[in-house]
């Protein structure tokens, strides 16, 4: 597209939005990788939530939660998802749209590995989206896992990640006069070629 120029150039919108998160990192006060998550529930309706994006693949999103949270669930049932990253600081936003499959082999286990060590333990101790009688019950649990799991603990069989393989990627910059610029790429397929659209504003 003759107009396709800038910031939205590129054949490749995982190699853009690469190159949009490596600029927002540099601009955005704090956690430039946000994302809000949404997802439908068995009867259609839908939720959203901030997670963050852990990587940007050469064909996928992947982020990492708990696999019994009210997300997880979801996810697991409809096996597709959409999330937007928004950045004040660019005035600017990429939609995705795709399929959902799980990432629970080697990659969660290196991620899992890396975090803090509080934070595997308070995965083990957290049953994500459950009722919880009071924050000292959820310190307490911390602290029967630390026992049990010590320094090393493995990753939780509950925990791990989400890839989302898109069919469609918008890029949304903020234009004078509310007059935005858009270009969303889309596919029928996940192995079928991209087609690319300006949107009106």
């Amino acid at each position: 597209m003759a107009d396709r120029t800038g910031k939205f150039a590129g054949d490749d919108p995982f190699e853009i939005a690469k190159t949009w998160l490596a600029e927002a990192e540099a601009a955005e006060l704090n956690d430039p990788n946000a994302i809000a998550l949404s997802t439908v529930d068995a009867d259609g309706m839908p939720n959203a939530r901030m997670v963050l994006l852990k990587e940007i693949e050469a064909d996928a999103f992947v982020f990492y939660t708990n696999y019994d949270s009210k997300k997880g669930q979801e996810l697991a049932q409809s096996g597709k998802a959409a999330f937007v990253m928004h950045w004040k600081s660019l005035r600017r936003q990429i939609r995705v749209r795709g399929t959902i499959a799980r990432e629970d082999g080697p990659q969660a286990d290196e991620y899992y590995s890396s975090r803090s060590l509080k934070s595997r333990l308070g995965a083990w101790a957290s049953n994500q989206s459950q009722p919880l009688s009071s924050r000292a019950a959820l310190v307490g649990e911390v602290a029967k896992v630390t026992a049990s799991k010590g320094i090393n603990p493995e990753r939780p069989p509950f925990w791990g990640g989400f890839r989302i393989s898109p069919v469609e990627i918008e890029f949304w910059a903020d234009g004078d006069f509310r007059l935005h610029d858009r270009f969303r790429w889309s596919r029928s397929g996940l192995h079928t070629p991209w087609k690319i659209d300006r949107l009106n504003p």
